[in-house]
């Protein structure tokens, strides 16, 4: 196996084990959907564009979802576009046991920051505070699942001989969240907690695990979960090449592997 392929089952694994950020039908009265157990961790789909990390999550969910035997794929990633202007698109439409589905697909990366927002759902934002959890709500209640009931919808569930009144809508929201360091065993209440992965710290705070080694991966590695057999780098060269990112407001998430071997997951931040 290549390395690129390795990469991808990695990559895959990790996609797989991350928890759904809620089940059932959760905040903003999103339901999320219900997922078989998993027959094959082994992804045997070639992918040879470069593909954006919520791209790559998108074909990682529409693998997984063809090994169940209940669901069929009716149409992907359909682009919904008035003369000539995308309005947006519809991730996936499919039959559940015969029942008409659209699905969101989202998998994102929230940090825990209580000084922004005034609830547990505000608090939690991008890694560069671009985006935040309540946005993205927003934005799937607002735009995205309407779009389905647009006229220039219509057009393409006339295709599949379909309704949208018929269609039942659903999320599939993974999540890996992170907490401030001195907050790593805090329970939250709206959000399933089996998603917190790691913690966050500022550049000062570093100096407390200067024996350790770390390792910076890049963005479609965020979805690895760490492992021994990458180039860990000692604390002084891992300060270098984490500065480059500093500099240029960018959180990293970075790996680091303590004395006793354990392994962490972490982001540094700029802010």
């Amino acid at each position: 196996m290549y390395q690129k392929q390795k990469d991808l089952q990695l990559q895959y694994e990790g996609f797989l084990q991350t928890p759904f950020l809620w089940h059932g039908k959760g905040v903003f009265d999103l339901e999320q959907f219900c997922v078989s157990k998993v027959t094959t961790s082994s992804f045997s789909e070639e992918i040879t564009q470069k593909l954006r990390l919520g791209k790559l999550v998108e074909r990682f969910v529409s693998f997984d979802l063809q090994q169940d035997s209940s669901i069929t794929i009716l149409t992907e990633n359909i682009q919904i576009q008035q003369e000539k202007i995308t309005l947006g698109e519809l991730d996936c439409i499919l039959k559940q046991d015969e029942k008409p589905i659209h699905l969101e697909i989202v998998y994102k990366y929230y940090l825990y920051d209580a000084t922004v927002g005034n609830s547990e759902i505000e608090h939690w934002i991008g890694p560069n505070r671009r985006d935040s959890f309540v946005q993205k709500l927003s934005k799937l209640k607002e735009k995205q699942l309407p779009l389905l009931y647009s006229k220039q919808s219509k057009k393409y569930l006339d295709k599949l001989e379909l309704e949208a009144t018929e269609i039942t809508q659903k999320v599939y929201f993974k999540a890996q969240l992170f907490v401030p360091l001195q907050d790593i065993n805090k329970e939250f209440s709206l959000v399933n907690n089996e998603c917190i992965y790691g913690f966050y710290i500022y550049p000062k705070e570093l100096v407390q695990f200067s024996d350790c080694k770390f390792y910076i991966p890049n963005k479609h590695n965020w979805l690895v979960n760490p492992h021994p057999n990458v180039d860990w780098l000692n604390f002084e060269s891992y300060q270098n090449k984490l500065q480059q990112f500093l500099n240029e407001e960018n959180a990293p998430l970075c790996w680091l592997k303590k004395t006793n071997g354990e392994f962490l997951k972490f982001f540094v931040v700029w802010w």
